[in-house]
């Protein structure tokens, strides 16, 4: 769980104004709060508070990531999912936190010791620190393990959908991964390897293909039975996390693994890498490593 290292009961009147600032007048971050403080649980999931605000997976995950960041809640884990966990002090003012998020004058008004009203005693400001995240985008060129790709920077072929196991057999080929891999309907990833190399390093990775079988662009909606696969190819014990497919890769991706990339880092205290594979750079690993997929040529 996510330490406060400040003095945060210094001045109960400053941390109710502090979390009514954070929440400000976005309906969807007070919506939020609002479900993870609700009930007596004191942990949510993501899952459970999408259920209870009818708010998307990213938006929840955008919305407790503020939370989280200013110390209005704690981010932590719940059954291997990203949840969220109440602070008992919020927990017990969290009508008027919220009362106050809502009218502006109303907060403005409210004392505190950074705005303390006439014949208030002297204070000192105390700063929360924010909670350090290190997540990094990449691409398949910044890899040691596929550096011959950098050579090939354009690749003329439209690109031809394989069968997600043969192309996984490939990458396995040029990473020097003998494991046996077996896919089934509730896997967290289709390949997760400690072979990647990256800066001279080798590095956990989990991987996430996906096949001829999926046609046009690639969205959340796409991943998996209940658009959950991202969540899940989170929950692998990795550093370093990455979407595989034939043509586009809607952004909406991207930003799904950015919000996931934060929680995780911020749970387990490391940096985070995330990327994607699209159709080009698919090409381009075949055009750079022809060997390693050569049983694949009867399936283009």
């Amino acid at each position: 769980m996510i330490q406060n290292v400040s003095d945060a009961r210094s001045s109960s009147n400053d941390q109710i104004a502090h979390a009514a600032k954070v929440i400000g007048r976005s309906k969807h971050r007070a919506a939020v709060f609002r479900a993870i403080y609700q009930g007596k649980k004191k942990v949510k999931t993501v899952k459970e508070i999408e259920d209870v605000t009818g708010l998307s997976r990213i938006r929840v995950l955008q919305e407790g990531g503020k939370l989280a960041n200013n110390q209005v809640v704690h981010l932590t884990k719940k059954g291997g999912m990203t949840a969220y966990q109440k602070d008992s002090f919020f927990g017990a003012q969290k009508t008027k936190i919220l009362s106050l998020a809502q009218n502006r004058q109303k907060l403005d008004k409210f004392p505190t010791k950074v705005t303390p009203r006439p014949f208030a005693s002297p204070f000192v400001e105390i700063r929360i620190p924010r909670q350090r995240i290190q997540v990094k985008s990449i691409t398949i060129d910044d890899f040691d393990s596929f550096m011959k790709v950098r050579k090939i920077s354009t690749f003329s072929e439209k690109p031809t959908p394989m069968r997600e196991s043969v192309f996984k057999e490939g990458i396995k080929r040029i990473i020097g991964e003998t494991g046996i891999f077996k896919d089934w309907g509730g896997e967290k990833n289709d390949l997760l390897t400690t072979r990647l190399r990256l800066n001279g390093k080798r590095l956990s990775a989990a991987f996430a293909f996906k096949g001829k079988g999926k046609k046009g662009k690639l969205t959340p909606a796409s991943m998996g039975k209940n658009g959950d696969q991202i969540q899940r190819l989170f929950t692998s014990p990795a550093e370093v996390f990455l979407v595989q497919y034939w043509a586009q890769i809607d952004e909406s991706i991207i930003e799904q693994m950015q919000e996931f990339a934060k929680a995780k880092s911020a749970t387990e205290g490391k940096t985070i890498y995330y990327g994607i594979i699209d159709g080009q750079d698919s090409n381009r690993l075949i055009g750079a490593y022809p060997r390693a997929f050569q049983q694949t040529k009867n399936h283009h």
